[in-house]
Formats: C-alpha cells, sequence, structure tokens
C-alpha cells in the first residue's frame, strides 16, 4: 500500500528527532498493511546498526530491529553462552505462528511485532513468557526498563508515550534455563492464532503461565510450584475476566475461554509429568 502522505524517509534511530507525525518504521510490514492518512515522514531505524542477538551469561539481548528469519536461524545454531537455555526451543514454534512467508520472515522485527500489539502477535508471547524486559529510549534523552507483560496494554495498544522508540527486548538467563510446554490452536489450518499459551518450570521448581491471542493483553500466572487442576482453574477465573478475551473472526471469546482452560491443563499437566486431567495432584 503507497502512503501517499509521506514526504520524507529520515534514516534515524534517535527519538529527539520524532515530531508529532513521524512514525518509527523497522520491517513496516504492518505499517504498509495497513496504510495510514496522518503520518508524514517515516523514521528508519534499519541502518542502526543494532547487533540482533546477542547471548551473554546474564541472559539473551533480542534487538528490536532483529528479523523473524535471524531470530528463527539463531535458535538453530545457539552459540556456547546459550548452553542450557532450554526455554529457547520455543522460538522456532513462535515463528512458525506468523503463518507468514520467508518474504514476510526477512523484513518483519521482533520490535515492530511488539509495538503492533495484536492480541495475536507471537514475539509477545514469547517474550512475556520468558520475562523479557524492554528498553525503551525517550524523546528527551532519558531510558527507560518495562516488563513487555506491560508493554503491550491491549489490542493494538501498548504503553509507549509518543516519540518513544523500543530499543530491545532481554530475556533473562533464569527464565531461558526453564523447562516450557506450548499450546497454539486456530481456527483454520493457517490462520491466525486464536489461543496461544506457553507454561514454564523454572528451575527453583516456580510455575509460570502465560496467555496470549484469547486475550486482547498478555495475561500471566504464577505459583510456587505446579498447582493443582482446580487451583490453575480458580486462577484463570479470577486473573482474566470474561470481557478481557478476545472477539473477532479468529475465534469468539467463548471458544478462546473454553480452549484456554483445555489448553491450560495440558500445559499443566505436561510440566508435572502427570497425565492430562487427572485433576487431584499436588505439587512438590
Amino acid at each position: 500500500m503507497d502512503l501517499n502522505t509521506v514526504y520524507d524517509l529520515v534514516a534515524t534511530a534517535d527519538p529527539a528527532e520524532w515530531r508529532p507525525g513521524d512514525a518509527w518504521m523497522a520491517g513496516g510490514t504492518v505499517l504498509f498493511s495497513f496504510g495510514s492518512q496522518s503520518v508524514q515522514r517515516l523514521l528508519d531505524i534499519t541502518q542502526a546498526g543494532w547487533e540482533p542477538l546477542r547471548a551473554t551469561e546474564a541472559g539473551l539481548e533480542i534487538a528490536a530491529t532483529c528479523t523473524i528469519a535471524e531470530l528463527y536461524a539463531f535458535a538453530g545454531e545457539l552459540p556456547p553462552a546459550a548452553a542450557g537455555w532450554t526455554s529457547l526451543e520455543l522460538i522456532r514454534p513462535c515463528c512458525d505462528a506468523f503463518v507468514a512467508s520467508f518474504k514476510v520472515w526477512n523484513v518483519s522485527t521482533v520490535g515492530g511485532n511488539l509495538c503492533t500489539a495484536l492480541p495475536a502477535g507471537p514475539m509477545a508471547s514469547l517474550t512475556v513468557a520468558l520475562d523479557g524486559q524492554a528498553l525503551v529510549l525517550s524523546p528527551d534523552g532519558t531510558r527507560r526498563s518495562v516488563p513487555v507483560m506491560e508493554l503491550v496494554t491491549g489490542d493494538g495498544q501498548t504503553s509507549l508515550a509518543p516519540g518513544e522508540l523500543l530499543r530491545s527486548v532481554t530475556v533473562p538467563a533464569a527464565a531461558l534455563q526453564a523447562r516450557t510446554a506450548m499450546r497454539r490452536l486456530s481456527l483454520t489450518n493457517l490462520g491466525r492464532s486464536g489461543i496461544l499459551l506457553i507454561g514454564r518450570v523454572d528451575p527453583g521448581g516456580g510455575f509460570v503461565l502465560t496467555v496470549t491471542a484469547a486475550t486482547v493483553r498478555p495475561v500471566q500466572l504464577r505459583f510456587d510450584g505446579v498447582p493443582t487442576r482446580a487451583e490453575l482453574r480458580d486462577a484463570l477465573d479470577a486473573a482474566i475476566p470474561f470481557p478481557l478475551y478476545h472477539d473477532d473472526v479468529h475465534g469468539l471469546p467463548q471458544w478462546r475461554q473454553f480452549m484456554t482452560e483445555q489448553l491450560s491443563e495440558e500445559i499443566r499437566a505436561e510440566l508435572a509429568d502427570l497425565p492430562p486431567g487427572t485433576g487431584t495432584e499436588t505439587t512438590s
């Protein structure tokens, strides 16, 4: 789609250059798909020179400009610093959840997917589930760190202020060492995710369940250990009031609620090494 209101393209990653009417652009796949009647300048961050992925003992830093293709390739050729990071097995299934061609993968970015904030955005699913911390640069020269959980606030909504730029997301090593389980469901074979759930058990035994796609924003539940079936069901009911379930052509909220409960139990049972549906287990 042509953006016929745009009169300038500026190569910059400096938020101080932002002004009303500007739009940050990395891959631009969503911007050019949806169009705009108000954008006047595009601020292109693709030449910022940010290293796409950097693994250290502290964790994994993912640049906002890292493409989906680069992230997918990284999962297949892990560096020595990533030894023991079992939860990286989530990367390729989350990339596949885009249900997009290689042409899109080669330009679409992690940061762009997060800032678009669609409920089915799989980069939010991945980074929220692994306790990602977003580094945000502001036009006044300051920077702040915010959990990705708090960055995506609704359907197409984020906590970013005008002009703020997502620089990177860092996933801590502790979350990368967790055991994980993922469930994704769509109404069609190659359709947008209607439900995408990720559970993990940390080295210390804590259990974390992240609900995305089914809800208009990510929802996360935390337990000291793997909960019982009843405890998990009660926590889901308390954490997700019915209006929070997403309602669009990719799934009715009633279906999303029911399947969230069913798939959450599958994840709980898998991570507890128990048969699904037994329902009376206690945690150790």
